[in-house]
Protein backbone atom coordinates (compact mmCIF):
# COMPACT_ATOMS: atom_id res chain seq x y z
CA UNK A 1 0.00 0.00 0.00
CA UNK A 2 1.15 3.64 -0.51
CA UNK A 3 1.99 6.38 1.96
CA UNK A 4 0.25 9.18 2.62
CA UNK A 5 2.77 11.54 0.82
CA UNK A 6 2.48 8.88 -1.98
CA UNK A 7 -1.55 9.15 -2.03
CA UNK A 8 -1.77 12.95 -2.18
CA UNK A 9 1.41 13.08 -4.44
CA UNK A 10 -0.71 11.15 -6.77
CA UNK A 11 -4.43 13.19 -6.46
CA UNK A 12 -2.57 15.94 -7.08
CA UNK A 13 -0.96 14.29 -10.09
CA UNK A 14 -4.29 13.84 -11.28
CA UNK A 15 -5.44 17.80 -11.02
CA UNK A 16 -2.74 18.41 -13.02
CA UNK A 17 -3.34 15.90 -15.53
CA UNK A 18 -6.82 17.25 -15.67
CA UNK A 19 -5.80 21.02 -16.06
CA UNK A 20 -3.46 19.83 -19.13
CA UNK A 21 -6.88 17.98 -20.98
CA UNK A 22 -8.83 21.15 -20.35
CA UNK A 23 -6.43 23.38 -21.27
CA UNK A 24 -4.93 20.94 -24.86
CA UNK A 25 -7.62 18.28 -25.19
CA UNK A 26 -10.07 19.43 -27.92
CA UNK A 27 -12.91 17.12 -26.43
CA UNK A 28 -12.23 17.55 -22.55
CA UNK A 29 -12.07 21.42 -23.31
CA UNK A 30 -15.91 21.39 -25.16
CA UNK A 31 -16.92 19.62 -22.07
CA UNK A 32 -19.89 21.41 -20.15
CA UNK A 33 -21.61 19.48 -16.88
CA UNK A 34 -25.00 18.93 -19.27
CA UNK A 35 -22.57 16.89 -21.76
CA UNK A 36 -20.75 14.95 -19.03
CA UNK A 37 -23.88 13.82 -17.26
CA UNK A 38 -25.01 11.01 -19.03
CA UNK A 39 -20.94 9.64 -19.40
CA UNK A 40 -20.95 10.30 -15.53
CA UNK A 41 -24.07 7.69 -15.16
CA UNK A 42 -22.64 5.17 -17.41
CA UNK A 43 -19.23 5.36 -15.25
CA UNK A 44 -21.40 4.69 -12.07
CA UNK A 45 -23.07 1.98 -13.49
CA UNK A 46 -19.96 0.23 -14.88
CA UNK A 47 -18.25 0.76 -10.88
CA UNK A 48 -21.42 -1.15 -9.71
CA UNK A 49 -20.68 -4.10 -11.89
CA UNK A 50 -17.71 -4.03 -11.07
CA UNK A 51 -18.16 -4.12 -7.80
CA UNK A 52 -21.37 -6.74 -7.87
CA UNK A 53 -18.36 -9.11 -9.77
CA UNK A 54 -15.83 -8.40 -7.14
CA UNK A 55 -13.50 -7.97 -10.08
CA UNK A 56 -10.99 -5.87 -8.65
CA UNK A 57 -8.87 -4.70 -11.52
CA UNK A 58 -11.89 -3.18 -12.71
CA UNK A 59 -12.81 -1.61 -9.52
CA UNK A 60 -9.65 0.39 -9.23
CA UNK A 61 -10.40 1.40 -13.23
CA UNK A 62 -13.90 2.11 -12.88
CA UNK A 63 -13.60 4.02 -9.39
CA UNK A 64 -10.72 6.13 -11.68
CA UNK A 65 -13.18 7.09 -13.90
CA UNK A 66 -15.85 8.16 -11.56
CA UNK A 67 -13.70 9.93 -9.53
CA UNK A 68 -12.44 11.82 -12.68
CA UNK A 69 -15.58 13.00 -13.52
CA UNK A 70 -15.80 14.21 -9.79
CA UNK A 71 -12.58 16.22 -10.49
CA UNK A 72 -13.72 17.01 -13.54
CA UNK A 73 -17.08 18.59 -12.53
CA UNK A 74 -14.74 20.73 -10.12
CA UNK A 75 -12.60 22.16 -12.81
CA UNK A 76 -15.42 23.41 -14.43
CA UNK A 77 -16.53 25.04 -11.42
CA UNK A 78 -13.69 26.63 -10.91
CA UNK A 79 -13.24 27.94 -13.92
CA UNK A 80 -16.97 29.57 -13.55
CA UNK A 81 -15.34 30.90 -9.86
CA UNK A 82 -18.28 29.32 -8.61
CA UNK A 83 -16.27 25.99 -6.86
CA UNK A 84 -13.25 23.66 -6.68
CA UNK A 85 -12.15 21.02 -6.01
CA UNK A 86 -11.10 22.04 -2.30
CA UNK A 87 -14.50 23.16 -1.77
CA UNK A 88 -15.85 19.87 -2.53
CA UNK A 89 -13.63 18.22 -0.33
CA UNK A 90 -14.11 21.01 2.78
CA UNK A 91 -18.00 20.52 2.61
CA UNK A 92 -17.62 16.87 2.37
CA UNK A 93 -15.86 16.28 5.64
CA UNK A 94 -17.31 19.62 7.75
CA UNK A 95 -20.34 17.22 6.75
CA UNK A 96 -18.76 13.85 7.94
CA UNK A 97 -17.88 15.48 10.84
CA UNK A 98 -21.49 17.00 11.65
CA UNK A 99 -23.09 13.76 11.26
CA UNK A 100 -20.60 11.65 13.36
CA UNK A 101 -20.98 13.22 16.51
CA UNK A 102 -20.07 9.73 18.51
CA UNK A 103 -16.54 10.49 16.70
CA UNK A 104 -15.95 14.41 16.74
CA UNK A 105 -18.17 15.22 19.76
CA UNK A 106 -19.43 13.73 23.02
CA UNK A 107 -22.32 11.54 21.74
CA UNK A 108 -22.49 7.93 23.07
CA UNK A 109 -22.98 4.96 19.67
CA UNK A 110 -22.45 1.49 20.68
CA UNK A 111 -23.07 0.09 16.86
CA UNK A 112 -24.28 1.41 14.03
CA UNK A 113 -27.54 0.77 14.78
CA UNK A 114 -27.27 3.43 17.24
CA UNK A 115 -25.56 5.66 14.60
CA UNK A 116 -28.76 5.13 12.10
CA UNK A 117 -31.30 6.10 14.59
CA UNK A 118 -29.85 9.61 14.87
CA UNK A 119 -28.96 9.88 11.18
CA UNK A 120 -32.15 11.58 9.50
CA UNK A 121 -32.69 14.10 12.61
CA UNK A 122 -28.80 15.51 12.01
CA UNK A 123 -29.13 15.96 8.49
CA UNK A 124 -32.42 17.94 9.57
CA UNK A 125 -30.15 19.96 11.59
CA UNK A 126 -28.04 21.11 8.84
CA UNK A 127 -28.35 24.56 7.04
CA UNK A 128 -28.59 23.14 3.78
CA UNK A 129 -29.79 19.66 4.72
CA UNK A 130 -33.29 18.04 4.17
CA UNK A 131 -36.47 19.83 5.10
CA UNK A 132 -38.17 16.42 5.23
CA UNK A 133 -36.90 12.89 5.71
CA UNK A 134 -37.97 11.25 2.45
CA UNK A 135 -36.59 14.59 0.74
CA UNK A 136 -33.33 13.43 0.56
CA UNK A 137 -34.46 10.28 -1.71
CA UNK A 138 -33.33 11.38 -5.49
CA UNK A 139 -35.94 11.74 -7.65
CA UNK A 140 -34.09 10.23 -10.43
CA UNK A 141 -33.13 6.99 -8.53
CA UNK A 142 -33.91 3.54 -10.00
CA UNK A 143 -37.45 2.28 -8.73
CA UNK A 144 -36.13 -0.40 -7.03
CA UNK A 145 -33.41 1.13 -5.30
CA UNK A 146 -35.78 4.15 -4.28
CA UNK A 147 -38.23 1.73 -2.43
CA UNK A 148 -35.28 0.58 -0.67
CA UNK A 149 -34.01 4.03 0.65
CA UNK A 150 -37.30 5.60 1.42
CA UNK A 151 -38.09 2.63 3.50
CA UNK A 152 -34.53 2.57 4.75
CA UNK A 153 -34.89 6.51 5.99
CA UNK A 154 -38.76 6.09 7.72
CA UNK A 155 -37.06 2.92 9.43
CA UNK A 156 -34.61 5.60 11.01
CA UNK A 157 -37.21 8.04 12.72
CA UNK A 158 -39.43 4.92 13.80
CA UNK A 159 -41.45 4.37 11.22
CA UNK A 160 -41.37 0.26 10.64
CA UNK A 161 -42.63 -2.96 12.20
CA UNK A 162 -42.34 -3.97 15.90
CA UNK A 163 -41.07 -7.63 14.32
CA UNK A 164 -39.69 -7.75 11.05
CA UNK A 165 -41.43 -11.65 10.80
CA UNK A 166 -44.65 -9.48 10.57
CA UNK A 167 -43.65 -8.25 7.40
CA UNK A 168 -44.61 -11.60 5.35
CA UNK A 169 -48.27 -10.48 6.67
CA UNK A 170 -47.92 -7.38 4.65
CA UNK A 171 -46.49 -9.32 1.78
CA UNK A 172 -49.11 -12.27 1.30
CA UNK A 173 -52.11 -9.44 1.43
CA UNK A 174 -50.58 -7.64 -1.45
CA UNK A 175 -50.20 -10.73 -3.32
CA UNK A 176 -53.41 -11.90 -2.57
CA UNK A 177 -54.98 -8.41 -3.89
CA UNK A 178 -52.46 -8.88 -7.34
CA UNK A 179 -53.76 -12.24 -7.70
CA UNK A 180 -57.54 -10.79 -7.23
CA UNK A 181 -56.67 -7.79 -9.45
CA UNK A 182 -55.28 -9.58 -12.28
CA UNK A 183 -58.16 -11.90 -12.24
CA UNK A 184 -60.22 -9.04 -12.56
CA UNK A 185 -61.83 -9.35 -16.32
CA UNK A 186 -64.25 -6.84 -18.63
CA UNK A 187 -66.54 -7.35 -20.69
CA UNK A 188 -65.78 -7.25 -24.28
CA UNK A 189 -67.56 -4.01 -25.16
CA UNK A 190 -65.51 -2.33 -22.51
CA UNK A 191 -64.32 1.62 -23.56
CA UNK A 192 -60.24 2.25 -23.52
CA UNK A 193 -60.73 4.41 -20.62
CA UNK A 194 -62.18 1.09 -18.63
CA UNK A 195 -59.17 -1.01 -20.29
CA UNK A 196 -56.42 1.77 -18.68
CA UNK A 197 -58.39 1.78 -15.38
CA UNK A 198 -57.86 -1.69 -15.20
CA UNK A 199 -54.56 -1.61 -16.32
CA UNK A 200 -53.83 0.96 -14.00
CA UNK A 201 -55.24 -0.76 -10.92
CA UNK A 202 -53.37 -3.84 -11.96
CA UNK A 203 -49.79 -2.09 -12.22
CA UNK A 204 -50.62 -0.90 -8.75
CA UNK A 205 -50.99 -3.89 -6.67
CA UNK A 206 -48.48 -5.10 -8.74
CA UNK A 207 -46.32 -1.89 -7.08
CA UNK A 208 -47.96 -2.49 -3.49
CA UNK A 209 -46.69 -5.63 -4.30
CA UNK A 210 -43.08 -5.39 -5.07
CA UNK A 211 -42.88 -2.41 -2.25
CA UNK A 212 -43.61 -5.06 0.16
CA UNK A 213 -41.12 -7.55 -0.87
CA UNK A 214 -38.55 -5.21 -0.86
CA UNK A 215 -39.47 -4.10 2.57
CA UNK A 216 -38.93 -7.62 3.17
CA UNK A 217 -35.43 -8.09 2.24
CA UNK A 218 -34.80 -4.78 4.23
CA UNK A 219 -35.42 -6.51 7.38
CA UNK A 220 -33.37 -9.34 6.96
CA UNK A 221 -30.51 -7.37 5.94
CA UNK A 222 -30.89 -8.06 2.40
CA UNK A 223 -30.05 -5.74 -0.76
CA UNK A 224 -32.73 -6.45 -3.27
CA UNK A 225 -30.82 -4.35 -5.87
CA UNK A 226 -27.77 -6.64 -5.56
CA UNK A 227 -29.95 -9.75 -5.33
CA UNK A 228 -32.20 -9.08 -8.56
CA UNK A 229 -28.48 -8.39 -9.92
CA UNK A 230 -27.10 -11.40 -9.37
CA UNK A 231 -29.68 -13.18 -10.48
CA UNK A 232 -29.75 -11.27 -13.52
CA UNK A 233 -26.46 -12.62 -14.55
CA UNK A 234 -27.29 -15.79 -13.40
CA UNK A 235 -30.27 -16.33 -15.89
CA UNK A 236 -27.57 -14.61 -18.60
CA UNK A 237 -25.40 -17.42 -17.86
CA UNK A 238 -27.67 -20.22 -17.98
CA UNK A 239 -30.00 -18.75 -21.06
CA UNK A 240 -26.20 -18.47 -22.72
CA UNK A 241 -25.48 -22.56 -22.23
CA UNK A 242 -28.70 -22.58 -24.09
CA UNK A 243 -27.99 -20.73 -26.61
CA UNK A 244 -24.54 -22.23 -27.26
CA UNK A 245 -25.88 -25.77 -27.54
CA UNK A 246 -28.30 -24.02 -30.23
CA UNK A 247 -25.29 -22.73 -32.39
CA UNK A 248 -23.39 -25.59 -31.84
CA UNK A 249 -26.63 -28.19 -32.62
CA UNK A 250 -26.96 -26.12 -35.76
CA UNK A 251 -30.61 -25.29 -34.69
CA UNK A 252 -32.26 -21.96 -34.03
CA UNK A 253 -33.07 -21.33 -30.60
CA UNK A 254 -36.76 -21.01 -31.65
CA UNK A 255 -37.02 -24.50 -33.18
CA UNK A 256 -36.02 -25.72 -29.65
CA UNK A 257 -39.04 -27.67 -27.34
CA UNK A 258 -39.36 -25.79 -24.06
CA UNK A 259 -38.59 -29.67 -22.87
CA UNK A 260 -35.31 -29.62 -24.46
CA UNK A 261 -34.33 -25.99 -23.00
CA UNK A 262 -35.74 -27.27 -19.65
CA UNK A 263 -33.22 -30.01 -19.74
CA UNK A 264 -29.99 -27.30 -20.55
CA UNK A 265 -31.40 -25.01 -18.42
CA UNK A 266 -30.74 -28.31 -15.63
CA UNK A 267 -27.62 -28.61 -17.30
CA UNK A 268 -26.37 -25.49 -16.97
CA UNK A 269 -27.06 -25.60 -13.25
CA UNK A 270 -25.05 -27.96 -12.68
CA UNK A 271 -21.90 -26.72 -14.06
CA UNK A 272 -22.12 -24.01 -11.65
CA UNK A 273 -20.45 -23.72 -8.54
CA UNK A 274 -22.70 -24.64 -5.41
Amino acid sequence: MHTREEKMAAFGRLLDVMDDLREKCPWDRKQTNESLRPNTIEETYELCDALIKDDVPNIVKELGDVLLHIVFYAKIGSEKQQFDIADVCNKLCDKLIFRHPHVYGDVVAKNAEDVLKSWEQIKQKEKDGNRTVLSGVPEALPSLIKAYRIQDKARNVGFDWDKKEDVWDKVREELGELETELRRELPAEATDEQKASLRAAQEGELGDFLFSVINAARLYHLNPENALEQTNQKFIRRFGYIEEHSIRAGRPLNELTLEEMDQLWNEAKKTENP
